[in-house]
């Protein structure tokens, strides 16, 4: 397979060093706007032959193009701030290359009932376009990450195995890592961490989507592996925009752990700093949120620095045999193992290994289709079997009913 990497940051580094061992893998470019950034990949992954690097412009969708051609990429891989998906995506359509993000196209809140009704959802924009690309005979891949991704696995796998009928499907995601030295150091992308986290979560309910409040319905899960009860919150994210459309459940939701760092984003948003959009300072048009971003470490140089694990995993409860049933399906990530291993942090390393295994799994076949798809559109067995070969065993806990 050749594959057009766009973006070689925390884990797109983390994507290359999962699939340098893998043979199926003929040539890896490693394409970013920060060219010296790709080139320190690349002596990392110590083999250039395999991994060339090339400048791109993510926001130019002509400059994917070319740089596709010259390689003659048979995928696209988005690892870039979904605010780029846009170009890459209609690029990979109009050359008729397969195509994978790890986020789906930004929503975009209702203009009137932002905390009730949905505006534009997250991955209006690419599902829209299915159609289209189903016509083409073309393949989106769209929410390939660890959440989403792994964690839509999981409930395609719940709901063929373990159960009969489906109340609710909650994506759990917590932690106990700590980054030394730092008061307030976000371990993945601030820009990302701040667009899902601020902006009005989405829920699945009898039939249909609503939205609610930031940092709503607080709950405390109770996380595997020593990690421990852990405060959760309705934040927006692609799962309950997904799962939706290939499984049948009453209920969607996805909580996820922020600790002090809420305290920390809620007051960036009562600043306006949270901003995307371009403010004159002095003269100089800047976006707030860059200039936050700017002002924070790069997740992809943390992890000498952090301590800890990082869970991710699908809560389901409904029934089997007419019994009550409840189970949480994971893969716990612990930095040490991660960074000894692959060189990178674990939120990296464990959001970059779902996209590796897919890439195997379409270079042989195993998965296949056409038009834009979700984890959820194929079978969950061949992935989770190879979780473990590639380092990320997953985990089954039966809860209390």
């Amino acid at each position: 397979m050749k594959v057009l990497l766009v973006g070689v940051g925390g884990v797109g580094e983390a994507i290359a060093a999962i699939a340098k061992p893998r043979k199926w893998m003929e040539l890896m470019v490693l394409a970013d706007y920060n060219v010296k950034r790709a080139e320190e990949v690349q002596k990392k992954i110590g083999d250039a032959g395999r991994f060339p690097v090339e400048f791109i412009d993510a926001s130019n969708q002509k400059s994917i193009e070319d740089l596709a051609k010259k390689y003659q990429v048979d995928l696209i891989m988005n690892s870039v701030d979904p605010v780029f998906n846009k170009p890459i995506f209609d690029a990979a359509y109009k050359l008729g290359v397969k195509y994978m993000d790890m986020a789906m196209t930004l929503s975009e809140p209702h203009p009137t009932d932002p905390f009730n009704k949905p505006g534009v959802k997250l991955g209006d924009y690419q599902f829209d376009k299915a159609k289209d690309w189903e016509e083409k005979g073309n393949l989106a891949l769209v929410g390939f990450g660890v959440e989403p991704g792994m964690a839509d696995v999981f409930a395609r796998y719940a709901a063929d195995h373990l159960f009969d009928e489906i109340d609710e499907i909650g994506v759990r995601d917590g932690s106990n890592i700590v980054v030394e030295g730092y008061a307030f150091a976000p371990n993945f992308s601030i820009w990302t961490t701040i667009e899902e986290c601020l902006n009005p979560p989405v829920i699945w309910e009898n039939g249909e989507w609503h939205t609610t409040v930031p940092f709503s319905e607080p709950e405390v899960f109770d996380f595997p592996e020593g990690i421990g009860k852990v405060e959760v919150v309705n934040v927006e994210h692609e799962e309950v925009l997904l799962v939706p459309r290939w499984i049948k459940a009453r209920r969607v939701t996805f909580k996820y752990g922020l600790g002090e760092e809420m305290e920390v984003l809620k007051m960036l948003h009562k600043l306006g700093l949270d901003n995307k959009n371009k403010i004159n300072v002095k003269g100089v048009q800047v976006a707030p949120r860059d200039v936050v971003a700017a002002c924070l470490p790069d997740p992809a140089y943390l992890g000498d620095k952090m301590k800890g694990k990082t869970c991710a995993g699908t809560w389901v409860k409904g029934t089997k045999d007419g019994k009550k049933k409840e189970v949480y399906l994971y893969q716990v990530a612990d930095n040490e193992e991660c960074m000894k291993t692959w060189g990178c942090q674990a939120v990296v390393a464990q959001t970059a290994f779902t996209p590796v295994i897919v890439m195997e799994l379409l270079e042989k076949g195993i998965w296949k289709g056409a038009g834009v798809l979700g984890p959820e559109a194929f079978e969950p067995t061949v992935f989770m079997e190879k979780m473990a070969e590639y380092g990320f065993p997953y985990g089954m806990k039966e809860m209390t009913a």
